[in-house]
């Protein structure tokens, strides 16, 4: 069952943005809500803002500093005003709002890729090794929790005791293995939900990325094989074929002007495997079929492991 962060009330939203933006609510735009509650308003002082409101994580002020740095630096994502701060029990954080922009062809993965590139060059470098800490479940394949899978995110449901997919059980744990033998790579700082409904361009260029939830660090390898999985999804409602995720890591490595060796392409594949596997755990729970054992067996060939 998914767990939807409830949207505020208009009250509690009013008092909250006249005590830490300095102006009460003169108009809700748009309400959504998931893991999140996102609400767009403008303010009495004609300011337009976004605030998101969800449980308190330590991880998201570092997430939060991320994206600020990443405004400064020119790389288009909407520019943080405040946070994360109490709301009520809860934590938020206040962004300008960024309206429009369109969803890009799948035609576009260069400048999927590039954009990609184009982040982790401008992102600070991390720090520690679990700043981010606790990774979001889909990108946790090195969690310390003693099974395969970390809890959902969306959903109540133990991800390792579901008899009917088991055998993404035994694909879990040879990515884990393959991950863990490195080599990949220095870490570094990028997006883990790198898919198309995240961003937005206007005639071809990059207009907005959203979501600074997800940022995390990894080796740029695995950074990269999470995103080359699910670019797509946004344009699509399904992961990236085979062939769309050679061509994001292949596109990704001319954006970067780099090229990898055959262990380092082999994480990005197991990389690209475990986001699958994990979302088709969860999928399967709501009856969507989201990785075929053909495609699992394709790709753990891919990754050496």
């Amino acid at each position: 069952m998914a767990l939807a962060q409830p949207a505020p009330t208009d009250t509690e939203l009013d008092a909250w943005c006249l005590r830490w933006l300095g102006s009460g609510v003169s108009e809700t735009l748009f309400t959504t809500a998931h893991l999140s509650a996102v609400v767009g308003v403008r303010l009495k002082d004609d300011r337009e803002v976004v605030v998101k409101v969800r449980p308190p994580a330590a991880r998201l002020a570092v997430c939060t500093a991320v994206q600020q740095a990443l405004w400064h630096s020119g790389f288009p994502c909407p520019r943080p005003l405040l946070g994360p701060v109490p709301f009520g029990a809860h934590a938020a954080t206040a962004e300008v709002l960024v309206p429009g922009g369109d969803l890009l062809a799948l035609d576009g993965v260069a400048q999927y890729a590039a954009l990609l590139a184009r982040l982790v060059r401008q992102a600070p470098r991390p720090q520690t090794a679990d700043m981010f800490a606790p990774h979001p479940p889909w990108t946790a394949w090195d969690h310390t929790l003693g099974r395969t899978w970390p809890p959902a995110d969306d959903r109540d449901a133990d991800l390792n005791a579901l008899p009917d997919t088991a055998w993404l059980d035994e694909v879990g744990e040879r990515v884990r293995r393959r991950l863990r033998r490195g080599p990949a790579g220095p870490t570094v700082v990028g997006h883990g939900d790198w898919g198309a409904h995240n961003l937005r361009w206007r005639d071809g260029q990059p207009w907005a990325v959203h979501d600074w939830d997800s940022v995390i660090s990894a080796p740029e390898p695995v950074l990269v094989g999470l995103a080359a999985a699910c670019w797509p999804t946004g344009v699509v409602l399904r992961p990236a074929t085979l062939d769309e995720s050679a061509a994001f890591v292949e596109a990704y490595q001319q954006a970067a002007d780099c090229r990898w060796s055959a262990e380092q392409v082999q994480a990005a594949w197991a990389a690209s495997l475990w986001i699958d596997a994990f979302n088709a755990k969860k999928l399967a729970l709501d009856g969507v079929a989201w990785l075929s054992p053909e495609e699992a067996d394709r790709r753990l060939a891919l990754a050496g492991a």
